[in-house]
């Protein structure tokens, strides 16, 4: 493979800044901003992480592409490197050699920063017969359970018990094989599709999937499995078919670009009232949020196969939205939209159907002038014509981005804490908004705002 290696471990020098120095600094949004230009749209977090583990089904060398630098993807490789992968990082692609798995156990300490993370347990047990994964941590947005994971590997044949908070799975037999099962999905996870869809690639026999998950992650996922030589059948839709095959070969796979970042950005644009593109991206998994964003007032226009145009209207109407699986409107775009609807001139309903701690950022929205009332799992929102800057602090990873959007229209300034959660998931956020004309910093706490100045303390 061509290109010189910039980092031979996990620990890649392209990495986001430490999560040590993130959490004690802060980001100052200076509001009213007017934003224009076109902003280039990231590969897919949820894809990366999913494909990464996936890698291990496979014992050559593969190259991923469209990686994105996140502190979350760092965890996923130094969980890969804890395995006994070896990665090298070649720009924005990410070489990876699992043909030596040394430890068929997760370590506590990475796998409890990063709930991905847990995917490794479908892989490792396709490849291995064990694997030892501690119950997983992340944003804390509800339980998230992997009761659903758990029962489906053991419908192929796995024996799993949890002990002391980890999950031991292994496959008893001579040839510690996986078997082909017919598994009916409670609820259409996404993590407990892909878990189980990956465990099923190298099974014995077919495994068929009910009620599987639709996003498009799980597509991508399916496809770089196909492209390693699987038999998928059916991913996109909610009955997913995978022939197993004895073992898969070595490729190189491009991952899909981030339908969230994408959506974030075109609610940028929307809050500020600003005239901006994004690209690229796949116009198919933005479908709900282009329709929310229309309702809203926006207009989204197409401009290539791949590019799309935000053009907003002269005021921010207001629109009903409840989350769901896909093909329904995404619940990392709740948040968001939350932040443009404070801005409506109307009231507006927010129904949250995914995860039940998912509203925590109504408190901090209201600390800076919107009107969003809490009953359930529902948020109230009157309309306001204006919000202003105030200190807000990031509750989750899509909540620290809507708090950066309500900041760039609000008066004044806002200043956010818990910088951890927004480097999760968006690469270079604050960079690409100063592309389009957002005045934003992030400073360590030494420093202070006045008049809208930062001034360091001796």
């Amino acid at each position: 493979m061509e290109g010189t290696p910039i980092v031979t471990s996990a620990r890649l020098k392209n990495s986001p800044t430490s999560p040590e120095v993130v959490d004690s600094a802060v980001l100052q949004v200076h509001g009213r901003a007017s934003l224009a230009g076109q902003v280039t749209i990231s590969g897919a977090k949820n894809s990366a992480l999913v494909v990464m583990a996936g890698s291990l089904l496979c014992s050559q060398q593969c190259r991923i592409r469209n990686i994105p630098s996140l502190m979350d993807v760092t965890r996923m490789a130094d969980v890969l490197t804890a395995l006994g992968v070896k990665l090298q990082r070649y720009d924005d692609a990410l070489e990876v050699d699992a043909s030596h798995i040394s430890n068929t156990k997760a370590p506590y300490d990475l796998v409890s920063q990063l709930r991905a993370s847990f995917f490794v347990i479908g892989p490792l047990l396709a490849r291995t017969g064990v694997a030892r994964v501690p119950l997983p941590g992340g944003c804390a947005i509800g339980a998230r359970p992997v009761e659903l994971h758990v029962r489906g590997l053991q419908a192929m044949g796995a024996e799993v018990h949890i002990d002391h908070g980890t999950v031991n799975a292994y496959v008893p037999g001579p040839r510690n094989r996986l078997r082909g099962a017919h598994i009916y999905l409670d609820y259409p996870s996404v993590g407990a599709t892909e878990t189980l869809m990956m465990a099923a690639t190298l099974a014995d026999g077919e495994t068929v999937i009910e009620n599987a998950a639709q996003e498009p992650e799980v597509i991508d996922l399916a496809k770089f499995c196909r492209a390693m030589g699987a038999r998928i059948r059916g991913a996109g839709t909610n009955t997913i078919t995978v022939a197993g095959v004895p073992s898969l070969h070595s490729t190189d796979y491009a991952i899909i670009p981030d339908r969230i970042e994408a959506g974030t950005f075109l609610v940028a644009g929307a809050i500020t009232h600003s005239e901006i593109v994004v690209a690229p991206v796949v116009t198919d998994h933005l479908t709900a949020t282009i329709a929310k964003l229309r309702e809203a007032g926006s207009h989204v226009v197409l401009e290539g196969p791949n590019r799309l145009r935000l053009i907003p209207g002269d005021v921010i109407r207001a629109t009903d939205i409840q989350t769901g699986p896909f093909p329904g409107f995404p619940t990392d775009m709740q948040a968001q939209f939350m932040a443009l609807l404070s801005l409506s001139d109307g009231n507006c309903l927010i129904t949250e159907t995914v995860f039940e701690n998912r509203l925590r950022h109504v408190a901090e929205f209201n600390r800076m002038g919107a009107d969003i009332r809490l009953n359930g799992n529902c948020a109230i929102i009157k309309g306001m014509a204006q919000l202003s800057g105030a200190p807000v602090v990031a509750t989750d990873l899509r909540a620290s981005a809507a708090l950066v959007l309500a900041g760039l229209a609000a008066e004044g300034t806002t200043v956010i804490q818990g910088l951890h959660h927004l480097d999760r998931g968006y690469e270079n956020l604050e960079t690409k908004l100063k592309q389009l004309g957002a005045n934003l910093q992030r400073v360590l706490p030494t420093q202070v705002v006045t008049h809208d100045l930062v001034v360091e303390h001796p």
